[in-house]
């Protein structure tokens, strides 16, 4: 691998020789002849990075899995850049970043790139003392189907701030079928901390701009295979007051697998307490035996969606899974 040269950013110059770039593509094995799946994250937070990208179905890379011919196929990328987030606080003061809809009301402050993990520390710019980090590394459970995106926002401003919202916004463009993808959504019943959710992949990432869903009914409820259409998922959380001197932390998932059954054994792996699916479609139905992309949430005030609480009983989530995916197909087939 071409060794990286020290660059500088914004209000720091990182020491690490070797790994520092403003962007760039991880890999979940840190390798990219062995990994299966891939994710390119701007320095901004935002993913769909043209540095390093990998995938061949888009010029640029956000969450990329490996197909069986060896490639790396994109989800979040072709089409549009579709991909970002933002926080706000006291409902006044805003920074958010989407390579597509824009990028506002933030600063820079750090940023690590390896092949394994990637780092970026942004604050807000009009209060420099709420800072946001998001680190990224192959999950824990399931690192051959997803990457977990640690999220720390971090009040250092001297004073409490109150409802500190934060948005995480996509766009599924799933392959073969990129622009005609079935998208399903879980958890929204459970999640607390959950302040509005549906289908809409193009919003803006600012938690203070309205929103509203592309498919009528898939505002702030579950729903399932929806499509096919050109949408996505839209998820904005209210955290409350957040205490000077503290932090509020929780994860984020990107991954894919081979199918729906791995993607959901995946999901359940990690304790996922919201989620959505990204499917293609084939022949006009939603592909539950092709490659499925996923994007969830953990520490958001809910509760895992598969809980396991006896020795086993991921087994037979697995064989439900099944099951619920036999009946499907009968019902797509009929």
């Amino acid at each position: 691998m071409k060794a990286l040269k020290l660059i500088p950013v914004v209000g720091a110059m990182l020491a690490l020789a070797g790994t520092a770039q403003a962007a760039g593509v991880i890999f979940n094995t840190g390798n990219q002849a062995t990994a299966t799946i891939a994710l390119g994250m701007n320095n901004l937070g935002s993913l769909n990075t043209t540095t390093g990208s990998v995938a061949s179905n888009a010029g640029a890379t956000g969450i990329a899995y490996k197909f069986a011919d060896g490639s790396f196929r994109d989800a979040t990328a072709p089409g549009c850049l579709c991909e970002g987030w933002g926080v706000s606080v006291n409902n006044t003061t805003a920074g958010f970043a989407n390579e597509s809809r824009g990028n506002g009301g933030l600063t820079h402050v750090s940023n690590v790139f390896t092949s394994s993990a990637a780092t970026v520390v942004n604050s807000l710019t009009a209060l420099s003392g709420l800072s946001v980090t998001h680190s990224v590394t192959a999950a824990e459970k399931a690192s051959g189907a997803l990457f977990e995106m640690k999220v720390s926002i971090k009040n250092e401003t001297g004073a409490a701030v109150n409802n500190v919202k934060y948005v995480r916004v996509m766009d599924w463009d799933v392959p073969p079928t990129e622009f005609a993808e079935y998208v399903t959504i879980r958890g929204t019943g459970t999640t607390t901390l959950l302040d509005v959710s549906h289908d809409d992949g193009f919003e803006s990432a600012n938690p203070l701009v309205a929103t509203g869903a592309i498919t009528p009914g898939t505002t702030n409820v579950d729903f399932t295979d929806v499509g096919a259409s050109d949408h996505g998922a839209y998820f904005r959380f209210n955290f409350g007051t957040l205490a000077a001197g503290t932090a509020y932390n929780f994860s984020i998932f990107y991954g894919a697998a081979a199918d729906e059954a791995g993607a959901l054994a995946a999901i359940a792996a990690e304790s996922i307490e919201l989620f959505s699916l990204g499917q293609s479609g084939l022949g006009g139905r939603v592909n539950n035996d092709g490659v499925t992309y996923m994007f969830g949430f953990k520490g958001v005030g809910g509760r895992p969606i598969f809980e396991t609480p006896e020795p086993g009983a991921l087994a037979l989530v697995g064989l439900g899974l099944f099951a619920a995916g036999v009946a499907r197909r009968r019902k797509n087939q009929a």
